[in-house]
């Protein structure tokens, strides 16, 4: 496994991490189950991964009460636990609190990466506030290091003009090769920056696995109605697909793996993949320790280049 600094912190982290995310309950389908994840995530560690990445909102909290298992099990020493206060609880006190729950959940006594899970766009809650309780935390030893999620560059801008001794290590938003947004505006400022992005749904819901198609959609809650697994939109993935695979058998991985490994060509990108049981922790590690070539690269952009995806 390879290791990276967290931007300007002092925390090392695996290059692929691991996504709690499914750890919230069935949201995500009735074949996850809370042992299965456990074990799913002491043999991520047994692989070289020690970046955990779970939130308050996941689950109300369940998630969290799940990663403290495999704390208790792997050692707290040995990795590195990223947390998210959520969007609707970004006023000064309610931070605090948040923070606290969050260190009783987990069964730890300093969380690692404690992260804004999303801008406040209804409250309308000062992101000065935030970022004052966020600084106060660090000050007290409760967290290690600030991270931000879902923040455009005018955010991450705005966060941190409100902190004097701390500094933002990383910003977690979705990215993956079908969504690719951030390319334009947020990854090249977190470069000039130093700031680690986290890539959450590197795998964009498993449009990327070559698991779903036309005739085999998710079900469960959290993808059943993503506008990815439209008819329309499978049908431009598949394109993709074919050259993945055709790259994949090539090089003895899987498809996934070449997908989140090209996530790995920015040099700042730290995917985060869920898993449900041991098996997919396997692969997901799997998908470090090697590079895509300049031509597999240059074969694969071009194929990008002609996938248009319909969200309406």
């Amino acid at each position: 496994m390879e290791y990276v600094r967290l931007g300007k912190s002092d925390l090392k982290v695996s290059i692929i991490g691991f996504g709690a995310w499914q750890a919230s309950g069935k949201a995500w389908g009735v074949d996850v189950e809370d042992e299965q994840i456990v074990k799913a995530m002491v043999r991520a560690y047994e692989l070289g991964v020690n970046l955990i990445d779970t939130a308050e909102a996941y689950g109300d909290g369940h998630s969290e009460e799940v990663v403290a298992r495999a704390i208790r099990e792997i050692g707290r020493e040995n990795l590195v636990i990223a947390t998210k206060v959520h969007g609707g609880h970004l006023r000064y006190n309610d931070v605090l609190k948040a923070a606290e729950n969050s260190l009783r959940r987990l069964g730890i006594r300093e969380i690692d990466l404690f992260q804004v899970h999303w801008p406040d766009p209804w409250e309308q809650v000062p992101l000065k506030h935030t970022m004052q309780a966020m600084e106060r935390l660090y000050k007290e030893g409760k967290i290690r290091a600030i991270g931000v999620s879902n923040f455009a560059v005018r955010d991450l801008e705005e966060a941190r003009k409100h902190l004097s001794d701390a500094v933002i290590a990383s910003n977690q938003v979705r990215y993956n090769m079908l969504q690719r947004e951030i390319e334009e505006e947020v990854i090249p400022y977190c470069k000039r920056e130093n700031i680690i992005i986290i890539a959450y749904s590197p795998l964009a819901q498993g449009a990327l696995t070559g698991k779903y198609s036309l005739s085999n959609k998710p079900s469960d809650d959290v993808r059943r109605h993503n506008k990815l697994f439209s008819d329309r939109n499978l049908a431009e993935i598949s394109r993709l697909l074919t050259v993945l695979e055709r790259i994949a058998k090539a090089k003895s991985k899987t498809i996934a793996q070449v997908a989140m490994n090209w996530l790995l060509r920015e040099g700042n990108v730290v995917p985060i993949p869920g898993a449900k049981n041991p098996k997919q922790a396997e692969e997901n590690a799997g998908a470090a320790g090697w590079r895509l070539s300049p031509q597999e690269l240059t074969e694969i952009n071009s194929v990008l280049k002609t996938i248009s995806l319909d969200y309406f």
